[in-house]
């Protein structure tokens, strides 16, 4: 077994890993990711009790109970390439050893659970719903730097993503999925979708505001998208890194999207502030009952 180098896994004097600042043992079995550290505490007002609160750059966490059951939520800022990161990270502290810098024989497997926030692309789709990714492709490009290994049913529906895209696009997308277990426990009862994650805000996400965007036809070739009965339903930044990552270290993950904007119909959420932390207390009393 080959010793993980300093340079590879970096770790800080005190022992912590190096972007998140955490020990082993900070982390609970089942993580709960937010993009904005400031919503970590939105959740953690939540905990029966709280047993630390730790940050650095944009990376926040608390570490704390709801009964019996341990929970961990943390900030992962905005976008795939902090994905990156945190996922790594996250698996490094309950499965690598510190001292040794050795691949612990016993591997953990960790229950990921994404809350975020999301625009529909379907007119059907309301705005304050709340939508699970099934599946996500990622216009981004962090999958192609790992070795993913796909099931036929992801593989022709990447290549029908892929076939529906503008011919001159040099865009090359990927796909990762929910884990099946996790999205039969804790998926029913809302709708299901594919999930766009995008590299950016605006143009990623066929926005226009002064730059041109170089693929006008984006929004509506994502739109039109359906094979056998699947369609796009929403875009973001994050899940097809979570989903893909976490396949690949062999953690589960669910990405839950709280849909505050429909780009068909151009609303927003009047009230976005109240519909996250209602759906924040529902998705904790289902965390905790089912986890």
């Amino acid at each position: 077994m080959n010793r993980i180098s300093e340079t590879d896994l970096i770790l800080n004097a005190d022992g912590s890993a190096y972007h998140l600042n955490l020990l082993p043992g900070d982390v609970a079995g089942t993580v709960i990711t937010v993009g904005d550290p400031d919503r970590v505490a939105e959740i953690s007002k939540h905990f029966d009790s709280i047993e630390f609160k730790k940050g650095k750059r944009e990376f926040t966490t608390h570490t704390g109970r709801i009964g019996n059951k341990r929970l961990t939520v943390i900030s992962t800022g905005i976008g795939t390439d902090n994905i990156d990161i945190v996922l790594n990270e996250l698996d490094a502290l309950v499965n690598i050893d510190f001292k040794t810098r050795l691949v612990k024989s016993d591997l953990r497997s960790l229950n990921i659970i994404r809350i975020g926030t999301s625009g529909a692309v379907q007119a059907d789709i309301p705005v304050d719903s709340l939508l699970v990714s099934s599946s996500a492709f990622g216009l981004d490009p962090l999958m192609h730097y790992y070795q993913q290994s796909l099931s036929g049913k992801e593989q022709k529906l990447l290549n029908a993503f892929k076939a529906g895209l503008p011919a001159d696009t040099r865009l090359s997308p990927y796909i990762a999925s929910a884990n099946e277990t996790l999205l039969a426990a804790l998926g029913t009862g809302w709708r299901q979708g594919i999930t766009i994650t995008a590299p950016g805000f605006y143009a990623p996400q066929g926005r226009q505001v002064r730059a041109v965007t170089a693929i006008p036809q984006l929004m509506a070739q994502i739109q039109s998208f359906n094979f056998e009965g699947h369609r796009v339903t929403n875009l973001e930044m994050e899940t097809a890194g979570i989903y893909g990552l976490a396949s690949c270290l062999g953690h589960k993950a669910l990405s839950y999207n709280i849909i505050l904007a429909n780009r068909v119909t151009q609303n927003f959420s009047k009230q976005p502030a109240k519909i996250m932390e209602h759906y924040i207390k529902e998705l904790l009393e289902k965390l905790t009952a089912v986890l």
